[in-house]
């Protein structure tokens, strides 16, 4: 009998309560369309989703129809440009939703933070490391990494591809997602840590990752990496039953109980690098990097940042401060590959630039040139490294996004895939044209163009990511000739807490010395 009634009240709670409250409708959410059957009453349908692949796809087809649309029973999806001031704005009253409480650690960092006074403090803190002159100072770090890069390259050329035909499987020497990968991880780190993963110069990603009892022990850091990318992505939408299903997805599932290993290891990974830069710290080395800028203001001035804290801005660095970026100088490259004009205009304007024997581009030559940026930039738009919906909540008293009023405590987000393909807004939407952010076209458009987000809570770290991929993809395209496997090579992009691109094979060779 007790076992009945468990079960009864146990279905109650799962099923009938929800079914209850969706025909109550205390918050007016029946007028929008479901992105499923059952989005109005349960999470699970998101939840499927999240494990499909590339959602935000499939959310920018349901958008066609409708510009809002009920993701799950407390979760609105908004298409319409115009709802980004609303939700994201600075002037707006939405803040941070359970999706970053839920997934912080003991401390949150600068993109998990909810509070807003809290956020302040710490982007006050962190502000002078991102700036863009530090970071200009620290362009050697950059410049050096990207030399080991281009060294590497250099091992694995082949001879030149003949006209019309395809590469040979082994020429396809380099893999260049993982390359990119290994580029970003590098550079953050000596930027951030002023450490030498060593990735580039052995070709390997071994690292090592540091328990709290001092237990050490070398792990894969992409490995452990896309783990704690997927593991919660999958789960977190059901925020009241997400404690409930990591659990049980530890008992039931080989699978997940992996994922959720490689998610510690990657915890140690960060922990490991955190107390190996506070050694040097403590011994007194005199570093220029961010872990001196979290410590201490210019004037020596102590931040007096926890000790969990300084972890979890190392987390957040670490983290978003590589895979974003090695997401973007991959699709560069794929697209320009895909698009052979671009390509052609791209290394007109970089071979009258820099000069024949410039191994690795200078940024103060290329940092301003508009073809280059353009194609940076549309990479960006056409697969945005972040795409998935950045969930915001409204405030206790609701409030009003595109003219309607949104009641208080409900989930509101856009996905910048959905943004960054809304035909009304970037014509042609499905190609790739670099020449839509050049002149004053490129100028109407910066409102719209969100891979970094926007607002008071957009990514501080923006000028890092642009100055890896100016200087990586100006030195790579002025130096190589690439081919993919063949013309029509196009595979599928799982999409995690980021796009998740696989391997990208690629047959390179140094290009023919230029006749003036």
């Amino acid at each position: 009998m007790y076992a009945i009634a468990l079960g009864a009240l146990v279905f109650s709670y799962c099923f009938v309560l929800p079914i209850i409250q969706y025909f109550r409708d205390p918050k007016g959410l029946r007028r929008y369309p479901n992105f499923y059957f059952l989005s109005g009453i349960s999470d699970l349908p998101y939840l499927y989703e999240a494990h499909r692949g590339f959602r935000s796809r499939n959310l920018f087809e349901a958008h066609k129809k409708h510009p809002v649309i009920r993701i799950g029973p407390n979760s609105l999806s908004y298409s319409d440009v115009n709802a980004l001031k609303d939700i994201y704005g600075h002037g707006t009253a939405c803040v941070k939703d359970r999706f970053y409480s839920e997934t912080a650690g003991s401390h949150s960092h600068l993109a998990d933070v909810v509070d807003k006074k809290d956020h302040a403090r710490k982007r006050k803190i962190l502000s002078s490391a991102y700036a863009l002159k530090n970071l200009e100072e620290w362009e050697f770090k950059v410049a050096d990494v990207t030399g080991k890069l281009i060294k590497a390259f250099d091992k694995r050329c082949t001879t030149p591809l003949q006209p019309n035909t395809l590469p040979k499987k082994e020429d396809l020497t380099v893999d260049y997602r993982n390359w990119t990968v290994l580029f970003t991880a590098a550079a953050i780190a000596s930027i951030g840590l002023s450490e030498d993963l060593g990735f580039l110069d052995e070709g390997t990603d071994t690292v090592k990752s540091e328990k709290k009892d001092g237990t050490v022990k070398e792990v894969s850091f992409r490995d452990c990496h896309a783990a704690t990318g997927r593991v919660s992505y999958h789960l977190v939408w059901a925020y009241d039953w997400f404690s409930t299903l990591k659990r049980a997805s530890k008992m039931l599932s080989s699978a997940y109980r992996r994922m959720w290993s490689l998610d510690a290891d990657w915890n140690g990974i960060i922990y490991n690098r955190a107390t190996t830069r506070l050694q040097r710290y403590l011994a007194g080395e005199k570093l220029d990097d961010f872990f001196s800028a979290m410590m201490e203001d210019k004037n020596g001035s102590p931040h007096n940042m926890q000790w969990g804290e300084i972890v979890a801005e190392i987390s957040i660095m670490m983290n978003a401060g590589h895979d974003t970026t090695a997401i973007s100088l991959r699709n560069s490259l794929f697209f320009l590959l895909k698009n052979p004009r671009c390509m052609r205009k791209l290394r007109e304007e970089l071979d009258d630039t820099l000069d024949e024997d410039e191994v690795v581009a200078s940024y103060g030559k290329i940092k301003h040139l508009p073809y280059l940026r353009a194609c940076i930039d549309e990479g960006l738009r056409m697969l945005p490294p972040v795409i998935f919906n950045l969930p915001r909540r409204t405030p206790v008293e609701g409030t009003t996004i595109l003219g309607d009023f949104v009641s208080g405590d409900t989930s509101v987000s856009m996905s910048s895939y959905v943004v960054h393909h809304q035909e009304s807004v970037f014509k042609d939407h499905d190609k790739y044209v670099p020449e839509r952010w050049l002149g004053e076209e490129g100028k109407a458009l910066q409102p719209y163009f969100v891979p970094f987000s926007t607002g008071a809570r957009g990514c501080i770290g923006r000028n890092i990511s642009y100055l890896e991929q100016t200087v990586l993809v100006a030195s790579l395209v002025h130096r190589f000739e690439f081919a993919l496997q063949s013309p029509d090579w196009d595979p599928p992009i799982p999409e995690t807490t980021n796009l998740c691109p696989g391997p990208m094979p690629l047959k390179v060779w140094r290009r023919e010395t230029r006749v003036d």
